[in-house]
């Protein structure tokens, strides 16, 4: 097949889950390429880039995407179809809101003017994690609802994705699957602590929705412990926390480090804490057990899907208490947290693999579209491609 992966962001793990497919299916024999936004990045996306690039046939092109809506959106979706004619695609796979919406409204374009693209579309949880109300939710779930009837199939990685998704667009309903993050197997070798290694880690981006205020506070209450902490990303809400952890007399316990390589991260600290307040399916969550970190988490999103049958417990969020128990507990006892960590890493060596993942999103690329018309609000049965 000739696929071709539109994205707007390629940065965090929406980037990651793009790169390892489309490699993947390059590995098969496929032609595939990347289409991305020209502006937004980290300082680590030009070497991810460079690195797949000889491997897609169909190349890497950048356009300008802008993340609010404007008339900048048509400009968009017309270099997306002119891209698609080009490369003459079997499959349009857009990922996120924008990438979804522009490579729908492309691979339509391309229908009526004569030319078959099938179109598939991963929220990857963007418009889910939207505040229900907002003027900016009811928007967009009213834009998902409208192109439901362009989209060939709807894939989501986890089934907190694909029931919150139904539950707010309540559309005809698309053919969907849930199809589960993978990692590689060079993802399970075990992460080393360095020597100057934190108590606690944290990996992300660097806004309200990750809960970085809340691990500032419970380190705060774990003052007379002066535990310490490294956050490893980049995001908009940098210079609030930087004021957070000032304010918290946190200076000297919490550092700062910017974004940097996952493997990288790793080796920064004893103890992986993901404090979401709203999350999809977290590739930092799949990593951290890969890599055989004790992990603290959020009970929130697909988190208890990569945890279910193991015995590692989840938090509430937003719990700052909570939180604080949870660290103390861990760092008194290190070697039950490890061995918790060992089995968690065994659960999910054996459930979420790239081989797995691209099998599922493969087949599902095959599947013949559906010509019969679908009844208003009918909610198909979920294809669950776990394991």
């Amino acid at each position: 097949m000739r696929i071709l992966h539109c994205l707007r962001a390629p940065v965090g793990g929406l980037f990651r889950h793009v790169l390892d497919l489309a490699e993947e299916q390059a590995s098969r024999g496929h032609d595939v390429g990347i289409l991305a936004d020209s502006n937004a990045e980290d300082r680590l996306t030009a070497s991810k880039f460079a690195a797949i690039a000889p491997k897609l046939t169909l190349g890497i092109a950048r356009i300008p995407m802008h993340r609010q809506p404007g008339l900048g959106d048509l400009a968009a979706v017309a270099a997306v179809r002119r891209r698609a004619a080009k490369l003459n695609l079997d499959v349009l796979h857009g990922h996120g809101a924008k990438g979804g919406a522009y490579a729908r409204l492309a691979a339509r374009s391309l229908s009526i003017r004569g030319r078959s693209i099938k179109s598939f579309y991963t929220p990857h949880g963007g418009s889910l994690n939207l505040k229900p109300g907002s003027l900016e939710q009811r928007v967009l779930m009213r834009v998902e609802r409208g192109l439901e009837s362009v989209t060939t199939g709807l894939i989501f990685e986890s089934a907190y994705a694909a029931r919150t998704y139904r539950a707010r667009i309540r559309a005809s309903g698309a053919p969907q699957r849930i199809i589960p993050n993978g990692l590689r197997p060079s993802d399970f070798s075990e992460a080393t602590p360095l020597s100057d290694a934190t108590d606690l880690l944290f990996v992300g981006e660097l806004r309200d929705l990750k809960g970085v205020d809340v691990l500032l506070e419970a380190l705060a209450e774990l003052h007379e412990r002066a535990v310490t902490a490294t956050i490893v990303g980049s995001g908009p809400d940098e210079a609030k926390f930087r004021a957070l952890s000032s304010s918290l007399d946190l200076d000297g316990r919490v550092r700062f480090m910017g974004a940097l390589p996952i493997r990288d991260a790793f080796s920064l600290g004893r103890v992986m804490v993901v404090p979401s307040r709203a999350e999809s399916f977290p590739y930092v969550v799949l990593e951290a057990a890969a890599a055989g970190l004790p992990l603290i988490a959020t009970n929130v999103g697909g988190i208890p899907e990569i945890v279910a049958g193991t015995d590692t417990g989840l938090i509430a969020p937003d719990d700052v208490r909570q939180l604080a128990e949870a660290l103390a507990a861990s760092l008194d006892a290190p070697g039950l947290a490890k061995a918790r960590a060992a089995r968690l890493k065994n659960a999910v060596a054996q459930k979420f693999t790239v081989a797995a993942m691209t099998d599922a999103v493969l087949d599902f690329y095959a599947t013949p579209s559906p010509t019969a018309a679908r009844a208003p609000y009918a909610v198909p049965a979920l294809r669950d491609h776990r394991g």
